[in-house]
């Protein structure tokens, strides 16, 4: 092997011009939680799906990129609309959860402030997890 040889197969990625993003395939989600955790969430009443919902959504998901052997363009398809609907219902989650403090102070009431802990608790939650991804 020469040494130009040995260079480019020892070349690090930010010397070649390439980012050292990892490989997303790779990446093991430390923010996803285990069952402890899980539970801790949902007894605080932070979790952004009940444990039912978030089910069905990942058996869903497993239905389409099932299907993306057979039918490559339909199962992205798919995948855009449950992203999508997943995103849509998120938004109305904490578009909810905004109008009901919103509604609070515009009648002259102030929040408990075990609300406004939940509030930003699960704000603080989904901002680390969109970072995370």
């Amino acid at each position: 092997m020469t040494t130009h040889e040995e260079h480019a197969t020892t070349a690090r990625p930010e010397d070649m011009g390439e980012s050292r993003e990892p490989n997303p395939a790779a990446v093991v989600r430390e923010a996803d939680p285990g069952p402890d955790e899980a539970q801790t969430l949902n007894e605080d009443n932070t979790l952004l799906f009940a444990d039912e919902h978030r089910s069905g959504l990942h058996s869903r998901w497993n239905d389409v990129q099932a299907a993306f052997v057979d039918n490559p363009k339909e199962s992205v398809q798919k995948a855009d609309n449950l992203v999508a609907e997943v995103v849509e219902e998120l938004t109305v989650s904490f578009a909810d959860t905004r109008s009901r403090l919103e509604a609070q102070w515009s009648r002259g009431e102030e929040a408990s402030t075990e609300d406004l802990r939940v509030a930003l608790t699960r704000y603080r939650d989904f901002f680390q997890r969109l970072l995370s991804v």
